[in-house]
């Protein structure tokens, strides 16, 4: 009897599985969810051009800085000429800079290093055209850190200016 109770089972779920339609809207599978497809566009996800998560994901939403320095380098200016595309493409959208510095160094002093850091990459953003009242900065110095040890690697991570987007601009 087990057998026949397992095969029925087995065949009920089958049965339900091959009557969703994944291609359907709103429909995806059993569960409900998006199908994944390829060249589906979640409004507000990672794989929507428009949204803050993919300006993080793709683009970048982080610079990192040498030891005690507020001079971008190479790499940083590669991605903060992406975010000024991605900015100027999407104009609805403001930008809050926040400048970050690793745990060496006394508050006071991380805390005007984290305010030079953002405004290099407020500085770059605007040079690269993005209208100036769009961006804010921000200095957490070395008070947010996103890696914790005293190890240079970890330094380096909490060396940084991050752009974070906003809500968008109202008439």
């Amino acid at each position: 009897m087990r057998a026949i109770t397992k095969s029925a089972a087995l065949c009920a779920i089958v049965a339900l599985a091959a009557c969703t339609n994944p291609n359907s809207a709103g429909q995806g599978g059993l569960f409900g969810g998006n199908s994944g497809a390829a060249g589906d566009v979640v409004p507000g996800s990672a794989n929507d051009p428009r949204s803050p998560a993919y300006f993080q994901q793709a683009i970048g939403d982080r610079v990192l800085f040498p030891v005690d320095q507020s001079t971008l380098t190479d790499e940083g200016r590669a991605v903060l000429t992406a975010q000024a595309g991605w900015l100027m493409t999407n104009s609805d959208y403001l930008a809050v800079i926040e400048g970050h510095a690793d745990e060496q160094g006394t508050r006071e002093y991380n805390l005007a290093l984290g305010a030079r850091r953002a405004n290099a990459v407020r500085e770059y953003l605007i040079e690269q055209g993005v209208a100036g009242n769009r961006l804010k900065t921000l200095s957490y110095g070395k008070e947010r850190p996103i890696e914790i040890c005293s190890l240079e690697a970890c330094y380096a991570q909490n060396r940084r200016a991050v752009t974070i987007i906003s809500a968008g601009l109202t008439s």
